[in-house]
């Protein structure tokens, strides 16, 4: 089956199983989802959405944030992977948002420049934010589109071009989304049968379907 027909049926199933896709990183806008998408690096949503409560009511702007001290930031964050480095570019963040007008804008070079802000972080804000078309490749959507033949599994890189390439544009945004619901619930990276899998057990190669019953 070919890439394209295997992102079809791909597509069809995930619509079927989430024909809406609630953003799981609580937030109130651009600003709050570009911090709590920065904080959920090597950390679950539901960890982040537990720390960000208090963080944002002390400070849900970039003023107030560039206003708080690194420690102060730290000890309302201390429970998320990365700690000491985020609440550096957390307060680092703010200054140049502030630097550069006070809000945060639907401009790549502008989101990419900031500090803690990489491509992926960059990506989940320009669509959930912005409704900007961006595919955004987490380690969950890595891995899953190597499973399912998407992608050849080189980086994540080369895995956001080859599902660009099979995935129509205007379906990017809630892809991204679907995919990660899926991974969780449905798909794991460890302990699961890729043959009794509603995707892996057709979409998989023949290779990987046996390695997972080993």
């Amino acid at each position: 089956m070919k890439r394209s027909d295997k992102a079809d049926k791909i597509g069809q199933i995930l619509d079927d199983l989430y024909p809406t896709q609630p953003i799981p990183l609580d937030h109130k806008d651009a600003y709050t989802l570009l911090v709590a998408v920065m904080l959920s690096a090597q950390t679950t949503d539901k960890k982040v959405n537990e720390v960000t409560p208090n963080l944002f009511f002390l400070a849900d702007n970039p003023e107030k944030m560039s206003k708080l001290e690194i420690d102060e930031i730290h000890g309302i964050i201390r429970e998320i992977g990365l700690a000491p480095t985020k609440a550096k570019n957390l307060k680092k963040m703010a200054e140049q948002i502030l630097e550069g007008g006070g809000e945060v804008i639907p401009d790549w070079n502008f989101l990419e420049s900031l500090a803690g802000v990489g491509h992926k972080t960059a990506s989940v804000v320009m669509s959930q934010a912005f409704g900007i078309p961006a595919f955004a490749v987490d380690t969950h959507i890595h891995r899953l589109a190597y499973r399912w033949g998407l992608s050849n599994g080189r980086n994540v890189q080369t895995t956001e071009k080859d599902l660009k390439k099979v995935f129509p544009e205007d379906t990017w945004i809630r892809r991204h989304l679907q995919i990660i619901f899926f991974g969780r619930e449905h798909c794991p990276a460890r302990n699961h049968n890729l043959s009794e899998c509603l995707i892996c057990s057709w979409a998989s190669t023949k290779k990987l379907i046996k390695e997972s019953k080993s």
